[in-house]
């Protein structure tokens, strides 16, 4: 059965899906932070591809944000990149690149219009959201970003397309389910019921608040921790000691609780105050579709500005955690 490989490519994560008659068949993402080894990408695609059971006769559907990343000097350079890893990867296949505008690109019409092209994944996953719930809000909390995206009649509404538009209208917030850094999530934490400065100096990430909470699985931790330990919580803990340079000898299961409830509540507040601010623009706007690695961030903020809350994973399943991925195989054309 031919289908559609979707793929959803970052700097840090690649995730793939893959769709036959409109259904999601199966979908996986790898961590791979493309600065440490950009050779790999065109093989980690094609090994990708093979996991999922892919047919030579396949179509390949494009979405990236690795451009962004430090390896390159451009936005033009990093999707060219990306564009010649998937070349390398699959020289026989029929590809296409979803664009901001909603539109499929040629590869070679994606490298004249780089800002098309580039960080365009969270149209994709509107347009789907769209179709099933036609007036709503999504909030797509990542691993480093949250998408806030109003959708009215089934086409989004947002005001921003690149990453800088989106930053300044509160449509992309940068803070996520794992790689936030701590310090970048609240300026202090209590300690035995005084607010304390917290270190800057990358001691835990958000992940570590979320692993101890139960919120996140050890396996869905999928960076390497801080300090090169195992992402068990005994160890995020530790981690979560050290933002206030202690330790597990001088804090109790009590102290790091109360840590960790106290960033916990901080993020879901700045995902929640931009989320009001984005709904202050569409008013009748009563829902939310909540998705990705921290649905349950994008839930609890949705329910505290009073939304009601559908989670995208009951319609996409397991899929959900890597909805721009199918979303742009579901939209390919037939």
């Amino acid at each position: 059965m031919n289908g559609v490989l979707g793929w959803d490519i970052g700097g840090v994560n690649t995730k793939v899906a893959r769709v036959a008659n409109a259904r999601v068949l199966a979908a996986r993402a790898a961590p791979y932070e493309l600065q440490r080894d950009p050779t790999a990408l065109g093989p980690l695609l094609a090994r990708l591809a093979r996991d999922l059971g892919a047919a030579p006769a396949d179509a390949h559907a494009v979405t990236m944000t690795a451009e962004l990343s430090q390896l390159f000097r451009t936005k033009r350079e990093g999707v060219g990149f990306v564009l010649d890893a998937v070349g390398a990867a699959f020289p026989d296949a029929c590809v296409r690149v979803w664009s901001v505008d909603a539109r499929w690109r040629t590869p070679a019409q994606a490298r004249r219009e780089p800002l098309a092209v580039a960080a365009a994944n969270w149209a994709a996953t509107a347009h789907v959201v769209g179709r099933q719930c036609p007036d709503c809000l999504l909030v797509d909390v990542g691993t480093t970003t949250t998408d806030i995206i109003p959708i009215r009649g089934g086409a989004p509404m947002a005001r921003g397309r690149t990453d800088v538009e989106r930053l300044r209208e509160g449509e992309l917030v940068y803070t996520g389910a794992l790689r936030t850094p701590v310090e970048a999530i609240a300026p202090t934490v209590p300690v035995r019921g005084r607010p304390t400065g917290v270190s800057a100096e990358g001691f835990a990430l958000a992940g570590d608040v979320h692993l101890w909470r139960g919120e996140l699985a050890p396996a869905d931790y999928s960076v390497p921790t801080p300090d090169g330990r195992p992402t068990t919580r005994e160890f995020a803990g530790e981690r979560l000691a050290r933002v206030v340079c202690a330790d597990r000898q001088m804090l109790d299961e009590t102290d790091i609780g109360r840590i960790a409830e106290a960033l916990w509540d901080a993020q879901v507040a700045r995902i929640a105050e931009r989320l009001e601010a984005v709904r202050a623009r569409h008013p009748a706007l009563t829902r939310a579709v909540v998705t990705g690695l921290g649905e349950f961030l994008a839930a609890a903020a949705a329910r505290r500005v009073g939304l009601h809350v559908t989670h995208l994973s009951d319609t996409l399943g397991p899929a959900a955690r890597h909805a721009p991925a199918a979303a742009v195989a579901l939209l390919f054309p037939a």
